[in-house]
């Protein structure tokens, strides 16, 4: 399973070299699954037409106006440039969303208390995954297609959501029993300091995480990553990797000599 961030989208090095990483994958006779959000893309689109972010702790608010700029955004934009780069690499990708063939089941997220002694937080059209379609997935897998999945949801009353890419992979890498996980963003991991390449943390257990966070260390979008990957550790998944998608990474950033990313273990 392949988590990939807006940010690689918008960057022609990255997208390149997540075909290839890709491949590398497809060569050692991995199956893959690509999820992907379009968080600077949806940024971009939201600045066009004047329409401020609003975020909580790094979670999107999203009204109806923002709900069709997701769309606009996630499906119309990232999810045919992602499909179109991979397939210019050989790679059979396959591109559809999480309302296609009911593949990602969500319902509305109920109000949530973000910090203590502070209100709850009404998301608005943001949605929360109960059920993943994986007898589908298996279906185009079994085709060689990789399936590349923008990150919407759909409810059983047919009701459109934004919903977290993160977690989103990490709900379809558990329904996959998948061996690894890996989270892509063009930092290229987690630094101990981001202007200092060689304080990269080559491998880091969730009770360190929790006090670089503390520290601020890990700080902003990256906080909701890691916790949201040691998450997939605890629920089953096999490995999780938060690397960047030049080429070669992907088979470093899982690998035993950790030369690349950030390998997020249990203990």
């Amino acid at each position: 399973m392949v988590k990939v961030g807006g940010d690689v989208l918008a960057s022609p090095d990255q997208l390149r070299g997540l075909g290839d990483n890709l491949n590398d994958l497809l060569a050692a006779g991995r199956q893959c699954v690509v999820m992907h959000g379009a968080g600077p893309q949806l940024a971009e689109l939201q600045s066009l037409y004047g329409v401020p972010e609003n975020k909580v702790a790094g979670r999107r608010i999203t009204g109806p106006q923002e709900l069709r700029m997701v769309k606009q955004a996630l499906c119309g934009e990232a999810n045919v440039d992602l499909v179109s780069a991979l397939r210019a690499t050989g790679v059979a990708a396959f591109g559809c969303h999480g309302a296609s063939g009911g593949l990602i089941k969500a319902v509305r997220r109920p109000p949530r208390q973000m910090a203590p002694d502070s209100d709850p937080i009404d998301f608005g059209l943001v949605g929360d995954v109960v059920d993943v379609n994986t007898a589908l997935l298996h279906g185009l897998l079994e085709l060689r297609q990789v399936p590349v999945i923008a990150s919407l949801g759909i409810s059983h009353a047919a009701e459109v959501f934004n919903i977290n890419a993160d977690t989103t992979a990490i709900a379809v890498a558990q329904a996959l029993h998948a061996e690894c996980l890996i989270m892509t963003t063009a930092v290229g991991g987690i630094f101990r300091d981001l202007s200092k390449p060689d304080s990269r943390i080559a491998k880091l257990n969730s009770a360190d995480a929790k006090l670089l966070i503390a520290e601020g260390v890990i700080k902003g979008g990256m906080v909701a990553k890691v916790e949201e990957a040691f998450n997939a550790l605890q629920g089953g998944v096999g490995m999780v990797a938060i690397t960047d998608a030049l080429p070669g990474r992907f088979i470093s950033a899982i690998g035993e000599t950790g030369d690349s990313g950030t390998l997020l273990v249990r203990h």
